[in-house]
């Protein structure tokens, strides 16, 4: 059996915007009329925790509402040629709906729950999380994502697969947000960087970078074009 290419893939919001899914970047540090502050920092949750629950209940529906667009179903046919790991900045679940089967979240994700007390005893939640709703130890329900101002335990897990990538590709992401836009520098030089984003983010100091300047969509399908070219 031969063995596949290690196609390591980073997404940010870019690809979930295709689905209707927005983000506070879109409108001036406001998601969906709240304040970032307001909703997802752990001073917010401790503030005014129905407020913070009110917020990602309605996220949760925006996301079982949406459905994965061609660039998720893109990513999830490329395992046929490549051995894809995604690596996502989203707490949507649209890579698993749309069919990828090696998907690390950095943020968490929008479709668990977790109690205060202990992160990692995950359990599955598609509708409301209800106000006062408690965990067999006491503490409230809070959604399993990453606020601002937690740490990122998933970045030590990331890491190691930038080092073994033998093709990186990032996909609509600002590389704004730390950690996470850390993770480009553990890919090797020698390895080529696809760029797919409407507005390319800061890269000039990467070596062997491939800039493609258009939504998700567009530019899965000019990287689907250069990656056969390749191997013809």
């Amino acid at each position: 059996m031969i063995n596949k290419p290690k196609l390591v893939v980073l997404t940010g919001a870019g690809i979930s915007a295709e689905s209707g899914l927005r983000t506070f970047r879109d409108s001036d540090g406001l998601w969906e009329g709240y304040n970032v502050q307001d909703v997802a920092t752990p001073r917010a949750w401790r503030r005014d925790p129905a407020l913070v629950q009110d917020f990602y209940n309605m996220r949760r529906r925006d996301v079982m509402a949406a459905q994965p667009n061609a660039a998720h179903l893109a990513l999830a046919n490329l395992q046929q040629q490549y051995d894809v790991h995604i690596i996502t900045q989203n707490i949507d679940d649209l890579h698993e709906r749309a069919g990828s089967e090696k998907v690390m979240h950095l943020h968490g994700e929008i479709i668990k729950m977790r109690s205060e007390r202990n992160p990692n005893k995950l359990y599955p939640i598609t509708t409301n999380i209800a106000h006062g709703q408690k965990a067999e130890d006491g503490s409230l329900f809070r959604p399993h994502v990453v606020w601002f101002e937690e740490p990122v335990p998933m970045i030590e897990e990331a890491i190691p697969l930038m080092y073994l990538a033998d093709i990186f590709v990032l996909i609509g992401t600002s590389l704004a947000v730390y950690p996470a836009a850390g993770l480009v520098d553990y890919v090797p030089d020698r390895v080529t960087k696809y760029v797919i984003d409407k507005h390319i983010p800061p890269v000039s100091r990467y070596k062997n970078v491939v800039p493609i300047e258009m939504t998700a969509i567009e530019g899965l399908q000019v990287l689907i074009e250069l990656l056969n070219s390749k191997t013809a």
